[in-house]
């Protein structure tokens, strides 16, 4: 089994490049099921029905989701029926629209799709990665489980691979948008990479115009971030090979396109 994972997918330019390449790297990679963050991929905040289901025609099977989740207001209007996006499970008990994990049937496994948000740096209140990982650990009967984990920090995504090392088959890093070089499988079995990267503007900040970003660095001031859409193309995403007998992981590479 071939799992596909793209990384943060950032408006339009980000759509764009997903629907030019997907249908081709499936074929090309003998890709089974398709993972993608969308948090981003309404004009770079948030996620909308229409995308949502433009993705699901693309062939992506679950939709992942990360602090931005809330940020399209639209999304109240279609997430209790969207049985193929999942929100962080470690969001607070409080909220209670959205999935905390998906499982996928295929060719007789069960495959867990499960999303996390790191604990430092970004908007909460969020309980503890570590401990729902524990938790949910104990609740899901599957023979495949990735995380996708929403994170700042380098170091708490690396911590949460080896420490969920041998008990997930894969835990691959989203929100930072710059792919890294990390991609491996740990002591105990697990695919890891702290960051897949992201789909859009090249020449961006991140998604955004360079120059409003230039600018808030010198200034210190609030300036207007918008989303770049000029220029070459950048499509980050990572394939997770697993034994269809044993199901453990046996390969981890990336496939990063620019044009």
């Amino acid at each position: 089994m071939k799992i596909l994972f793209i990384g943060d997918v950032f408006a339009a330019p980000g759509r764009e490049i997903v629907e030019k390449y997907l249908k081709e790297i499936r074929s090309e990679h003998n890709i089974n099921i398709v993972i993608l963050n969308g948090e981003n991929s309404a004009h770079g905040k948030g996620i909308t029905e229409k995308i949502y289901k433009k993705f699901l025609t693309m062939g992506v099977n679950v939709v992942t989701m990360g602090n931005h989740t809330w940020d399209n207001h639209n999304i109240f209007d279609f997430i209790s029926e969207a049985n193929n996006l999942i929100i962080p499970a470690n969001y607070a008990n409080s909220v209670k629209e959205g999935l905390r994990y998906k499982i996928l049937n295929y060719n007789s496994k069960k495959v867990a799709v499960i999303s996390l948000i790191g604990s430092i740096y970004l908007p909460g209140p969020n309980k503890c990665p570590f401990e729902t990982a524990d938790q949910l650990l104990e609740e899901i009967e599957a023979d495949i489980i990735f995380v996708d984990f929403h994170a700042e920090v380098t170091s708490e995504k690396i911590a949460l691979g080896y420490y969920l090392d041998g008990r997930v088959s894969a835990v691959i890093g989203t929100h930072t948008h710059v792919p890294t070089l990390d991609a491996r499988i740990l002591p105990k079995g697990t695919a890891y990479q702290t960051d897949v990267g992201m789909n859009g503007v090249l020449n961006g900040v991140i998604g955004v115009s360079k120059e409003g970003v230039i600018n808030k660095f010198i200034t210190g001031l609030p300036n207007r971030f918008t989303v770049f859409e000029s220029g070459p193309r950048q499509f980050n995403s990572t394939v997770i090979e697993i034994n269809d007998i044993t199901n453990k992981v046996e390969n981890i590479y990336t496939i990063n396109i620019k044009k």
